[in-house]
C-alpha cells in the first residue's frame, strides 16, 4: 500500500469518525428540542418556567445541531475548515467548564463531562488536521452552494422527519416511557446503594426568605440503616423524596425548635411516613420541651385525613395506630447543657442547648457512629455548647447569616416602604450566626468539614456566594460548602474520608 492510499484510508476512518460524532451532536440536538426537560435532567440543568424549557430547547437544541450540521457536512466530503465550528464551541464550552470548577462546587458528574468534552475537542482537532492534509484537496473561496446545496436538504429532510415522527408519536413515546419512569421512582432506595456509615443529605437548605433553589430548614442523617430527619421545613418533603430517600424509613424526627420555618412540613412528613410501609405506630418525634404541642397540633390537623386514607385503602395498607406522630420530649439535667436521647445500633444521638432566644429552648444535636461524627448547629449565636459539642467532628453543619447583605436588603425595604419586613430584618441578625462566625467556631473546635445551611438571605445566583462567605476563609482554612438542596455528605465508617455528591 502507497503512502497515499494508506493516508486516503486515514482520512476515510477519520471522516466516519467524524461523522458518528455528528450523529451524536444530532441526537443530543433532536432531544433537547423534542424533550427539554427530559434531556435537562439528564445534563443536571433546572429549567426556571415555561420560558426557561423554551431556552433549553432553543439554545442548547440549536446549538447541538448547529455542531452536528458541520460535523456531518465535513464527514460527508466537505472543507476541512467546517470542523472549525465546533472546535470553536467545544473550546469555549471548556473553558466555561474550568471556570466552573474554579468558582462553582466540583462534582464527579462535572469532571466526568468535561472529560468527555476535551475527549472530543482533541479528536475534532486531530481529525481537522488529518484531513487538512489528504491529498487532492483543492481550496477554494468560500461558495454559497457549499451550504445550499443537497446535502443541507438531506440534513434538514431527516431533522424534520424525526420531529414530525415525534410529534404524531407522543402518545405512543409517552405510554412506553410511563414503565420506566414508575420502575426508577418505586425502586428507588438511595440507603441500599450507600456504604456503613453516617450520611448527611440536605433536603432543605434554606431560611423562610423564599430562594428558588432551597426549600426551608431539613436534614436527613443516616447512621448505618437508620434514617433521621433532623426539622422539616416546608417544601422538604418533596426534596427529601426526589433524593430517592424513602420515607417509609424515617425512624425518628428530630426537631432543634418550633418556628414555622422548621417544622412546616411535619405533617407530611409524618404522612408520607406512614403511607410509605405498613406502620402499626407513630412517628417518634423527639425535641425540648413544647414538641408535645407540635405534634399535638399536626396530629388533630391530619386525623381527618388519615381516616379518610384508612376508609379508601384499608387498614391492612395504612393501620390506624400508625398515623401522625408521637412526642418524645427531653430535657436537660440542672447544671447540664446537654443529653444523650438516642444509643442504639451502635448510633449515639447528644441533644445540646443552643442560644436562639427569645426561641427558648432551642437544641442543636450531634451523631455519632462507628468513629465518624456530624454535629448540626439548629438556629443560634455563637455558643460554648455548640464549640464544646463540635469539637473534633468531622462535619459542622452550621447555620448562616450573612449580617452586610440583610442590611442591605433592610435599606431597600425601608425605601420601599415596607416598614414591618424592614423591622424584622432588622431583627434577625441578633439571633443568628454569620459566616464568619461559623468559620471561627469549625477552626477553634478541630472541624474538618463546614457546611452552612439555613441560607439567609436567599442566594439565587451563584456569583453572590463570595459576598456571603465574607471573610470567612480566612478565618477558617478547611473546606466550607455552601449548602444547596440535594447535597449528600458521606462519612464512611472507621474513615477519614468525607464524600460529596448531588442527588438532584
Amino acid at each position: 500500500m502507497t503512502s497515499e492510499q494508506r493516508m486516503s484510508t486515514t482520512g476515510t476512518v477519520f471522516r466516519i469518525l467524524v461523522g458518528v460524532i455528528g450523529l451524536f451532536f444530532l441526537v443530543l440536538g433532536i432531544g433537547f428540542m423534542a424533550f427539554p426537560d427530559v434531556f435537562a435532567g439528564i445534563f443536571s440543568v433546572s429549567p426556571a418556567y415555561g420560558s426557561g424549557v423554551n431556552a433549553i430547547r432553543s439554545d442548547l437544541g440549536g446549538l447541538f445541531l448547529g455542531m452536528s450540521f458541520f460535523c456531518l457536512l465535513r464527514a460527508a466530503g466537505g472543507r476541512p475548515g467546517w470542523l472549525a465550528v465546533p472546535i470553536v464551541f467545544l473550546i469555549l464550552i471548556v473553558i466555561g467548564r474550568l471556570i466552573g470548577l474554579a468558582l462553582d462546587e466540583t462534582s464527579s458528574t462535572l469532571t466526568q463531562s468535561l472529560t468527555i468534552e476535551l475527549a472530543l475537542l482533541v479528536f475534532l482537532i486531530t481529525s481537522a488536521v488529518v484531513l487538512s492534509l489528504q491529498p487532492g484537496l483543492n481550496e477554494k473561496g468560500f461558495r454559497i452552494t457549499e451550504l445550499l446545496n443537497l446535502k443541507t436538504l438531506v440534513f434538514v429532510v431527516v431533522v424534520a422527519a424525526v420531529f414530525a415522527g415525534i410529534f404524531l408519536s407522543q402518545k405512543r413515546i409517552g405510554m412506553s416511557l410511563v414503565q420506566r419512569i414508575a420502575r426508577k421512582a418505586m425502586t428507588a432506595d438511595l440507603m441500599a446503594d450507600l456504604p456503613d456509615g453516617l450520611h448527611v443529605g440536605l433536603c432543605g437548605s434554606g431560611a423562610p426568605l423564599t430562594d428558588p433553589k432551597r426549600a426551608e430548614p431539613c436534614v436527613a442523617v443516616i447512621a448505618g440503616k437508620g434514617l433521621y430527619v433532623i426539622d422539616a421545613g416546608p417544601g422538604s418533603m418533596r426534596k427529601f423524596e426526589l433524593m430517592r430517600l424513602n420515607p417509609g424509613k424515617i425512624k425518628a424526627a428530630l426537631l432543634t425548635h418550633f418556628h414555622s420555618d422548621h417544622i412546616g412540613d411535619l405533617g407530611e412528613l409524618m404522612l408520607k411516613r406512614w403511607a410509605g410501609g405498613v406502620k402499626t405506630s407513630p412517628l417518634d418525634v423527639f425535641g425540648p420541651p413544647g414538641v408535645e404541642t407540635v405534634v399535638k397540633g399536626f396530629n388533630l390537623a391530619y386525623s381527618l385525613d388519615s381516616k379518610y386514607r384508612v376508609l379508601h385503602h384499608g387498614p391492612e395498607v395504612v393501620p390506624p395506630s400508625g398515623a401522625g406522630g408521637v412526642a418524645r420530649p427531653f430535657s436537660f439535667q440542672p447544671g447540664q447543657d446537654h443529653a444523650v436521647i438516642i444509643d442504639e445500633d451502635g448510633l449515639k444521638v447528644t441533644a445540646f442547648l443552643v442560644d436562639h432566644g427569645p426561641v427558648k429552648p432551642a437544641v442543636g444535636y450531634r451523631f455519632d457512629y462507628k468513629g465518624r461524627s456530624v454535629v448540626i448547629s439548629g438556629d443560634t449565636t455563637p455558643t460554648p455548647s455548640l464549640r464544646k459539642q463540635a469539637q473534633g467532628a468531622d462535619l459542622l453543619a452550621h447555620e448562616a447569616l450573612q449580617p452586610a447583605m440583610v442590611q442591605v436588603m433592610r435599606d431597600v425595604a425601608e425605601q420601599s416602604g415596607r416598614a414591618n419586613t424592614a423591622k424584622i430584618l432588622h431583627d434577625i441578625p441578633g439571633y443568628h450566626t454569620s459566616p464568619e462566625d461559623a468559620a471561627r467556631i469549625a477552626w477553634e473546635a478541630g472541624v474538618k468539614h463546614l457546611l452552612l445551611y439555613h441560607i439567609l438571605p436567599p442566594l439565587p445566583v451563584s456569583i453572590l456566594k463570595a459576598a456571603f462567605l465574607g471573610e470567612a476563609k480566612k478565618i477558617y482554612t478547611g473546606p466550607i460548602t455552601i449548602g444547596e438542596d440535594g447535597m449528600m455528605f458521606s462519612l464512611p465508617a472507621e474513615n477519614k474520608r468525607i464524600l460529596r455528591q448531588w442527588l438532584l
